[in-house]
This record gives structure tokens, sequence and C-alpha cells, in this order.
């Protein structure tokens, strides 16, 4: 495969990116935290998009994948002005967020961010604030304390053997982009894909998440059998549907 192509931030950052021409809404593709733009759901999604003559666009957050930096110090507030900088600087006109896990939060930061832009939302397993409801709240005192002394703490993630470490300036950042606390001003479509399987990220985030949105053309659709990955051809396939049949609503709409 080519290279991809690079935005460039300053003389030290960069964003790594593939984006394809074609008809409106287009869509943008947000993967989850440790993630990359190669993961099965972009290129599905890719490959749909290419077949329907869709706009498409995925990319790499700082400290992911081909972009620079490390996950190590960068964090939510980095990774929003990442999607916020594809919109502003790689994109035209009105466009559908598809966030998966992570990105499902940032999906949120940048619609509030940019709603002339943003004219729907697909969360997969969407985590917003996942630092404090799943990593900090799932913590006992002794780890706490820990974590801030030292920095950071290691976590095992299911589908790894290896431990997954996170940074304490990562639960301090994420406090300022809470999202589930309050109205969440968005009057756009939400969609949210979840699996009730999901070891990682509780189905019922979609739900709070529905709960919350001021909007009320919001959907959810629970797939039984479904875990975080949300991967399976089948789940894939119901992907697909949900997408269409959104951007077949926007464009009947004229948004």
């Amino acid at each position: 495969m080519s290279d991809p192509m690079i935005y460039t931030i300053t003389e030290t950052d960069h964003i790594a990116y593939r984006r394809f021409s074609g008809d409106g809404p287009g869509i943008i593709f947000l993967p989850g935290h440790g993630s990359d733009m190669e993961g099965s759901k972009a290129l599905f999604l890719e490959d749909w998009a290419q077949t329907q003559g869709q706009a498409f666009l995925r990319f790499d957050y700082r400290g992911h994948g081909q972009s620079s930096g490390s996950m190590d110090t960068t964090n939510i507030s980095d990774w929003t002005e990442d999607v916020i900088t594809i919109i502003d600087k790689l994109s035209e006109g009105p466009q559908i967020l598809v966030g998966s896990s992570l990105g499902g939060w940032l999906m949120l930061n940048a619609a509030l961010a940019r709603p002339e832009r943003i004219v729907g939302l697909i969360g997969i397993a969407a985590a917003p604030d996942f630092t404090e409801d799943l990593i900090w709240a799932g913590l006992n005192a002794d780890q706490r304390g820990h974590m801030q002394s030292s920095g950071k703490i290691a976590l095992p993630k299911p589908y790894s053997h290896e431990p997954v470490v996170y940074p304490f300036h990562l639960i301090e950042d994420g406090r300022s982009h809470l999202r589930l606390r309050g109205k969440l001003k968005i009057d756009k479509p939400i969609r949210l894909l979840h699996g009730m399987q999901d070891d990682e990220v509780p189905w019922k985030t979609a739900t709070r998440i529905a709960n919350y949105a001021t909007s009320d053309d919001v959907r959810i659709h629970l797939i039984k059998n479904a875990g975080h990955r949300f991967s399976e051809p089948e789940q894939l396939a119901v992907l697909g549907q949900v997408t269409a049949t959104l951007v077949a609503e926007i464009r009947a709409s004229g948004d």
C-alpha cells in the first residue's frame, strides 16, 4: 500500500491520513484509543464509501499509527484538536463523523465545536468520559495513589496479552471534556451501535448519550452477541446499513 498523505501541523507534529473524493455528505472515521486508520471498521467504511461514490477520510491521531507523537504525551485535548484540524483543513462541506470507542467521545467534542459542519454522528461502542467513568472510577485508593505519584498505571486489556499504560495526565485532561454530566447540546441525527457483550464500554453508555443529547433524532442499535470490537462481518453489515440510511436521510433533508 502507498504511503499515507501527511498534514503538517508544526515542524515536529503531523497527521497521517487517507482521503477519497466523492459525493457529500463526507464521512470521516475516528478510530479508538490505541487503534489507527488501518482497522477493519475504517477499511470497511472506506470500501463502502468508494462503492457508493461517497467522500471519505480516515486518519491517525497524534500518538497513534503513522502520525507523530506518543500516546504517553498526548491526550483528549490533543486528539480533539486533531479531529477539528481534519474537519477544517482536509474536508469540505457537511460531514458525518463515525467514531469508534474513543472516537465516539471525540466526535461529540467536534460536533460541539463545529456544529455548522457536522450533520450526523455514528458511534460504535462510543466511550465518552471513559477516563473518569471507566478508568479512574475502577481504581481503588492504592491504585489511585500509585497513579498520581508515578504518573501512570498499567491495566489489563481484553484481546491483548500486553497491559495498557494510562498516564495520569490523561485522567486530568479528560475532566475538561466530560460530556455525560448534563445537557449535550447536539441537535443532529445520532446513531449509536453497541454490542451487549462489550467488556470494555458498557452498552448502557449508549442510552446515557441518548438521554443527555438534545437531539430528538437518536437511535440505538444493540447487537446481543457483539463485543467491543464490533468487527465481525454481520456487525460491519449493520454499520454499512446504518451509514447508508443516515446518508440518504441527510440528503433527503437537504442538509
